[in-house]
């Protein structure tokens, strides 16, 4: 999911409970002065209200992926934004208060942080009572809603499909009045026969029309996968040659149908467009990277290589400007499709990302390397202590026979 979507989706709902008056631009932007205090935990210099718990969850996922062990402060502050119920709102400035009424928990920031904590390990507690907190609020029809009771949408029932499946669950075993998150995901597919077949709609419109969108696409194929939001890149065998659409009596159909709906609308410039009301049309990003993990976790890398090589050549900057959630973004598509987030279009983005944040733990093969220096050293000191020993033991035994030949002499 878009970052910029989820932070305009995360503002929607305020703004639904009238608790929060600015714009949705400095939602969707990078703030130069944040209106709390940043957590020196926390991955990001922007201000964290509406994404705080998001771009963590997704700069420990995207850390994971290249073996990268996070801060312990890092995965702590992500633990303890829990409240007590087991939900996660998108940030709580003060988390030793207790979370009340007024704590917009959501199932996007409680999905993504489950999927983070998991990864990471050691908050099986915390993943639990998030999972927990989860099913208690699925909706009759399978699917979840960015609040509590809102109505189903594919994105947030696609990422809490991701938190099931990491936290060990089978998500079309969680059930609500007979319906699973699966059958939710499938009635917001567009039938083949209707204009963008194969394609997912974010929820309907008053009247039940489904339109056509490439975030929710991507959201859903991910979703119907039961992938989450760092999935490996997929079989071949579920690519396909031309970009068809065929009745989705499944999930995994319904993903191919998402996918090549993806495909057809990469083919010509490689990326996707953001159409924001009052602007001009500009490339997307962030929904052009999460569009790549789709395509590679639905039918492997090969599937995702034009918007790939796109990103490769275009996406610095907008990742600079971003900040942790682009970098994070970028190295999970990097990491679906094998490239190497170390030298994406010439960019390491693993030392970007981790430069956001508190400083992570040395990597495998670091430690490897620190380790074979210490070695060294304890080598290198062990052999001039040998050295200097032996000298020590040269020089007592010509003291002792000079002692010896000067008795002699005296008595002689």
């Amino acid at each position: 999911m878009n970052v910029v979507r989820h932070s305009a989706a995360a503002l929607a709902a305020a703004v639904v409970l009238g608790t929060v008056a600015a714009p949705v631009a400095q939602a969707a932007d990078p703030s130069p002065s944040p209106s709390v205090a940043l957590p020196s935990g926390l991955y990001g210099t922007s201000d964290p209200t509406y994404d705080g718990v998001w771009r963590q969850s997704l700069a420990l996922l995207a850390q994971h992926t290249v073996g990268v062990k996070p801060a312990g402060k890092a995965t702590d502050w992500l633990a303890r934004q829990q409240c007590d119920n087991g939900g996660f709102a998108a940030f709580r400035a003060e988390p030793a208060k207790d979370c009340d009424a007024k704590t917009m928990v959501d199932t996007n920031s409680t999905a993504a942080a489950v999927q983070a904590l998991a990864a990471v390990g050691d908050y099986e507690a915390a993943t639990g009572k998030a999972v927990d907190w989860l099913k208690s609020v699925q909706n009759k029809d399978g699917g979840w809603g960015y609040t509590p009771g809102g109505p189903s949408d594919a994105n947030s029932t696609a990422v809490v499909i991701g938190a099931l499946a990491a936290a060990g669950e089978k998500p079309d075993a969680v059930v609500k009045d007979g319906e699973s998150p699966y059958d939710a995901l499938l009635k917001l597919a567009i039938p083949c026969g209707e204009k963008d077949g194969g394609a997912f709609a974010y929820q309907p419109d008053k009247k039940g029309t489904l339109a056509a969108n490439a975030d929710a696409t991507a959201a859903a194929v991910l979703g119907a996968l039961g992938k989450g939001l760092a999935p490996e890149a997929g079989s071949e065998a579920g690519r396909q040659a031309e970009p068809t659409c065929a009745d989705a009596k499944t999930p995994e159909q319904a993903a191919a149908n998402g996918a090549a709906y993806l495909t057809r609308t990469l083919a010509k410039d490689g990326h996707l467009t953001s159409a924001l009301p009052g602007a001009e049309d500009q490339p997307d990003y962030g929904n052009t990277a999460d569009a790549v993990v789709a395509l590679a976790a639905q039918g492997g890398a090969a599937q995702a290589a034009k918007p790939l090589t796109w990103l490769e050549q275009n996406a610095a900057d907008w990742a600079e400007q971003s900040g942790p959630a682009a970098y994070a973004q970028l190295i999970l598509a990097a990491h679906a499709t094998g490239a190497d987030p170390k030298d994406f279009g010439g960019t390491d983005l693993v030392a970007q990302l981790n430069a956001t944040g508190p400083a992570p733990q040395l990597q495998a093969e670091d430690q490897a390397v620190a380790k074979a220096e210490e070695d060294k050293d304890d080598e290198d000191e062990g052999s001039v202590f040998g050295v200097w020993w032996y000298v020590g033991v040269f020089l007592v035994v010509g003291i002792g026979i000079g002692f010896l030949l000067s008795n002699r002499n005296k008595r002689q």
